[in-house]
């Protein structure tokens, strides 16, 4: 199954590589310059398909759990000053994504949309730690009875250079379902309430609509 996101790339490239096949086929010599040019273009394909890939993913709804937004690694769990929408401390947690990550965003909680704005801005290596502010990103906050409100950053690297967020301020979302896109690798960031039970660890490895990232101090 492949994200609709990559439908238009996919199509194209797949027709690419095959005239391109062709071509190589008919007037390219020797054998083994022929064969290696098309195994070349065969892998790029195969490369791309895997990068617009969209497992379905066994979420778990829990009003309690704050789950992971994205597949990636955690590179950074710490607490901050979120001056965009807070203007408070908050936990952060980063969660890097690369270019062999699926790259769907999932809502991490069930709840209303607050708050969904996009930001222009430039293009460093996603784990640079300036990238949450000065990259292209966009900033959602979801909010439900038990987590109260919960940031979450789609955040553009130097090779990902399109956000994709589905988010609408006043709608009703569902934990686990699909919020947008990030192509090309990238970074998300969670920003969750002080007093939050963080069950995850640096560097280790989450998948987006199943890892429990943290929970809410009234779960028992």
């Amino acid at each position: 199954m492949f994200h609709k996101e990559g439908h238009q790339i996919i199509i194209v490239s797949f027709l690419a590589v095959v005239i391109i096949v062709l071509l190589v086929n008919q007037f390219i010599n020797p054998k083994w310059v022929r064969i290696s040019f098309q195994l070349l273009f065969l892998i790029s394909l195969i490369i791309i398909l895997r990068f617009f890939r969209n497992p379905t993913r066994a979420t778990v709804l829990n009003e309690n759990h704050i789950i992971a937004p994205s597949d990636g690694k955690i590179v950074t769990i710490k607490k901050v000053y979120e001056k965009e929408y807070f203007k408070e401390d908050r936990i952060l947690i980063s969660i890097f994504m690369s270019i062999n990550n699926v790259h769907v965003t999932r809502y991490p909680i069930s709840g209303k949309v607050k708050y969904s704005k996009y930001h222009e801005g430039k293009y460093l290596v996603a784990f640079h730690p300036k990238s949450s502010e000065k990259n292209e990103r966009t900033s959602i906050v979801v909010n439900n009875e038990k987590t109260g409100d919960i940031l979450y950053r789609q955040i553009a690297g130097a090779v990902a250079r399109r956000i994709v967020n589905y988010a609408k301020e006043n709608e009703n979302v569902v934990q686990g379902e699909d919020a947008g896109f990030i192509k090309f690798g990238s970074r998300i960031d969670v920003f969750l309430p002080l007093n939050s039970n963080i069950l995850v660890e640096l560097n280790q490895k989450v998948r987006g609509g199943e890892s429990i990232l943290a929970s809410t101090k009234d779960e028992k």
